[in-house]
């Protein structure tokens, strides 16, 4: 499927040079240990880091001044030593930026972009006024577990390192604990795999991320068309209720074009959801939604861990007649 006027940034290499920003929550909220074993990881992976001037700003609301973010922001597209960049860790004021990014400027220096949740924000609004394809998928904080599970490379790598297809497959394994404040003590899961909510087989341009944060850019200029599009959709655990999922899912479904909404992935609900699969299925089956077409939920996206990483702006397939139904397609 081909279409026009994306902007697909240039792969990451063995020596690229990643920046971290913290265009939402300031990087001083981190551990250094968390910080220490992020370093590690890019190291590992053949990466250089540096970081924003402003990344340690804190604030009463655990950010910096929108002047810093920006600043940072900009540097990081403008400077032609950097090749990708990764947001430190999310927050709640990434809308805040919006009315000041120069998209001019980041249109004429497309790079890697990634990061999650608040980044939502961000990640759509670039997309519409840039056309540049990012990518929802791990912060920079999310490398720093010390039992880091090899999923998140190797999902990252590929989405940022090479230009062939290749399968979103479920991960192994799966956990939900505050590794950030006890790294050794974990609560590893066997991971069951994806649940399919609707069957049916699609292609098109990803939008969304994180559904709370997605919401805040309805009747904006920033946000994307639905039209065609294939919806990500996660929660995190505030509020972790199953009805506030319920009525943030409609409020998007009323939005224009959302009847032709063409797929629809589903990241995995934390443990204090309680969520199960019937109980998504109800949900879905109260809303105006095509029955045509896929929704795939329990996907290894969003605020459990691990993360796999997917375009916003760029495309994906899927497939629920095949055995690993999501492909994320070429980075051409």
């Amino acid at each position: 499927m081909s279409i026009k006027n994306k902007i697909i940034p240039k792969l990451l290499h063995k020596g690229s040079h990643i920046r971290i920003i913290a265009p939402s929550h300031s990087m001083a909220i981190l551990s250094k240990d968390v910080i220490e074993y992020a370093i590690k990881r890019f190291n590992e992976m053949g990466f250089t880091i540096s970081f924003g001037k402003h990344v340690l700003e804190k604030d009463q609301f655990l950010s910096s001044s929108i002047k810093s973010r920006i600043a940072d922001l900009h540097e990081a597209f403008q400077d032609t030593s950097i090749d990708g960049i990764l947001t430190a860790i999310g927050g709640y004021n990434a809308n805040q930026l919006l009315d000041y990014i120069d998209y001019d400027l980041i249109a004429q220096n497309p790079k890697v972009f990634c990061g999650y949740s608040d980044i939502t924000i961000l990640h759509n609004a670039i997309h519409v006024k840039t056309n540049l394809v990012t990518l929802y998928g791990p912060h920079f904080a999310t490398f720093g577990q010390k039992f880091l599970d090899p999923y998140e490379m190797d999902c990252f790598l590929k989405a940022t390192t090479q230009k062939q297809r290749f399968f979103i497959v479920p991960a192994k394994t799966w956990s939900n604990d505050p590794w950030h404040t006890n790294q050794d003590d974990r609560n590893i899961a066997p991971n069951k795999g994806y649940w399919i909510i609707q069957h049916g087989k699609a292609t098109g341009k990803v939008f969304g991320g994180h559904l709370g944060t997605f919401n805040l850019l309805q009747g904006t200029e920033y946000i994307p068309s639905l039209n065609n599009a294939i919806i990500l959709i996660e929660e995190d655990s505030e509020p972790a209720n199953p009805k506030e999922f319920d009525r943030r899912l409609q409020s998007l479904l009323q939005q224009h074009n959302a009847s032709n909404i063409t797929g629809i992935l589903i990241g995995r609900f934390e443990k204090k959801y309680n969520m199960t699969q019937r109980m998504l299925y109800e949900i879905i089956s109260s809303k105006k939604i095509n029955p045509k077409i896929p929704i795939i939920a329990n996907v290894d996206f969003g605020h459990t861990e691990p993360h796999c990483t997917l375009p916003i702006g760029g495309i994906i397939s899927i497939d629920t007649n095949i055995s690993t139904p999501i492909i994320f397609e070429a980075n051409t």
